[in-house]
């Protein structure tokens, strides 16, 4: 009797049409993109543990660190002086920037979770919820960068120029936001937070060594000169110790008859008239690194 029911009901009603929808989703992509932010909007205010310890964290890092490098942009006199705000600089971008990609990880790994679970309910698609997760952490970013760097400009003693400071909270926003979206991508294409560390930590290593201050870019074998050049903390302390001290035209006390200018050329291969492409690829890192993240949240499903 069940089975005849079924089949009774499974014929349509004479003049029936089947069941159409227009679009896949009940509400067009840039409400969507509205919706996904706002929910990430709440889902990082309703975490203190990892926004309001971050801020702490930056925080406390920034008077530490100015602190420890007390008036060291001041100083450029010699090539050592030169050398240990390089030093403060390159201290400062990995130990925060890899702070903010091992933090943002756990996070994201838990918000995919939850967004594999509303994309199979027909929610939304996944470009918007990668979109939002993106955008959120913008506003976040932004104001951590500016505590950290109104601090440590300050305490380490930099010229007080608009441009100059300008430029510099610049480059640490964008260095942030890279760092950031690097760790996000790495949770979107492996299958959990772990991998994601053990494959994150690697790439630090190679950052560390190709950032350009251990080895300056022309004492490097030209066969690996190539890595220099994709490595993204290697142009953030290009574009930061041009935009202080790049366009300085006074001799150094012991150099060779060299300007600080020309001392950074010679030694670094550094130019200040490349600090605009310096920035543009700054950009173009922050913004690889989130379309990775997004294009692998819609292509990858690693859920069980």
């Amino acid at each position: 009797r069940n089975k005849a029911l079924i089949e009774d009901l499974s014929k349509p009603a004479p003049g029936a049409k089947e069941l159409y929808f227009a679009t896949q989703y009940s509400q067009p992509f840039l409400s969507q993109c509205a919706a996904c932010l706002w929910k990430q909007h709440w889902s990082y205010w309703r975490n203190p543990p990892y926004t309001a310890v971050r801020f702490l964290f930056t925080t406390a890092i920034a008077l530490m660190f100015g602190t420890l490098f007390w008036d060291l942009g001041s100083k450029t006199k010699k090539m050592q002086d030169l050398s240990n705000v390089m030093g403060s600089m390159y201290a400062a971008v990995l130990f925060i920037g890899i702070q903010n990609s091992s933090s943002v990880q756990p996070v994201v790994s838990v918000e995919r979770t939850v967004f594999y679970r509303e994309r199979a309910a027909g929610m939304y698609s996944a470009m918007p919820y990668a979109i939002g997760q993106v955008l959120i952490e913008i506003p976040y970013i932004f104001v951590q960068a500016s505590v950290y760097g109104i601090i440590v400009y300050s305490m380490i003693g930099f010229e007080w120029t608009a441009a100059k400071f300008f430029w510099y909270i610049f480059f640490m926003l964008f260095t942030l936001l890279y760092f950031t979206f690097y760790g996000m991508m790495a949770i979107a294409v492996t299958p959990n937070s772990h991998i994601a560390a053990i494959v994150s930590s690697a790439f630090y290593g190679l950052w560390n060594l190709f950032s350009g201050f251990i080895i300056p870019r022309p004492s490097m074998p030209v066969w690996w000169r190539w890595y220099y050049w994709i490595c993204p903390v290697s142009w953030t302390l290009y574009g930061l110790l041009v935009s202080q001290f790049g366009d300085i035209n006074e001799l150094l006390e012991d150099g060779n008859n060299e300007t600080v200018k020309q001392y950074l050329r010679n030694y670094y291969g550094f130019r200040h008239d490349y600090l605009g492409l310096v920035a543009a690829v700054i950009i173009s890192f922050a913004v690889l690194f989130g379309t990775i993240f997004a294009v692998a949240i819609k292509m990858f499903n690693f859920q069980r």
